[in-house]
């Protein structure tokens, strides 16, 4: 196994007070935990920083921990405890409120504990906390825009399967993970893992999603767009009016404030106008066009 440097990894020095080693881990432990940081190793720093903290916090278990360190191990290097050690300690080291979640390196040092408590000699089974599950699930745009339930069907290893029925928060972002206790793999004596549930947002006919932006295509006739009109538009809420100012082009994107996703700071809609011209289906209408050409025959769109 690996030694492992609790002064480094909290990033104190050996002689660090009670106070610093707080500070550093309720540092590291904002940094990394697992329900705001998802990014792939924080939550081993999460659990390398609250192991290091049981350590350095306790007098005795770092007493026994520096007595090891003073042979000159450096982090990472192979490591084996001294002969006779669990005998000399005599493993009555007192355990934190939060389990036994710790390392081959800590139970080497200190022995095992079972869901908190007094710490369990060498020997006896140790109470694990089951796997956390990792799944996605895919939910319409409106349900991650008003908030809402939906099912979720986890199968198992053995052709099981159960059903969940999840609440998905308004605002909801895809990639959003939503963390649910107990619903992972069950514990060996411990608490069950969490399932942790990525969200995705379908594709949606009408809306396309830029984080918290909305992005909607709005047809428009020319006339429309050479003269100014107030249309209705829909949004995730509903239709609202929208004035076209007179001598628009396809592609102008105006911006319905506070309409795009929910959250502390509201998305916007983005509402990109695209000019269609209607098929001359008629002889009046094919003069129509015969006359708009006329009245603009200087006018070369590609010009």
């Amino acid at each position: 196994m690996e030694f492992k440097d609790y002064y480094d990894i909290l990033g104190v020095k050996p002689d660090a007070s009670e106070a610093e080693i707080k500070t550093a881990y309720r540092k590291l432990a904002r940094k990394y935990h697992p329900d705001k940081n998802k990014e792939a190793g924080a939550e081993d720093k999460f659990k390398a920083a609250n192991e290091a903290q049981e350590v350095l916090l306790d007098a005795e278990k770092r007493r026994a921990y520096d007595q090891v360190r003073a042979g000159g191990y450096r982090g990472g290097e192979q490591f084996r405890p001294p002969p006779g050690w669990g005998q000399q300690q005599g493993q009555h080291f007192e355990f934190g409120e939060g389990g036994g979640d710790f390392s081959d390196f800590f139970e080497s040092l200190f022995g095992r504990a079972a869901g908190g408590g007094r710490g369990q000699g060498h020997g006896q089974p140790r109470a694990r906390r089951g796997q956390d599950v990792q799944a996605k699930v895919q939910v319409p745009l409106h349900t991650a825009f008003e908030g809402g339930r939906t099912r979720v069907a986890l199968h198992d290893g053995n052709g099981g399967e159960r059903v969940l029925e999840v609440k998905i928060p308004a605002g909801i972002q895809s990639g959003q993970v939503i963390r649910l206790a107990g619903q992972g793999q069950p514990g060996a004596g411990g608490p069950n893992g969490d399932l942790l549930l990525e969200v995705g947002i379908r594709d949606d006919a009408r809306f396309k999603l830029d984080g918290r932006n909305v992005l909607h295509v709005l047809p428009i006739a020319p006339w429309e767009a050479a003269l100014g009109a107030t249309v209705p538009v829909p949004t995730l809420a509903g239709d609202v009016d929208l004035r076209i100012p007179a001598g628009s082009q396809s592609g102008r994107k105006l911006r319905l404030k506070g309409r795009g996703m929910p959250g502390a700071t509201p998305g916007d809609q983005l509402v990109e106008l695209s000019i269609r011209a209607p098929m001359a289906d008629s002889d009046e209408q094919r003069a129509a066009y015969e006359a708009l050409r006329e009245q603009f025959a200087e006018y070369d769109p590609r010009r």
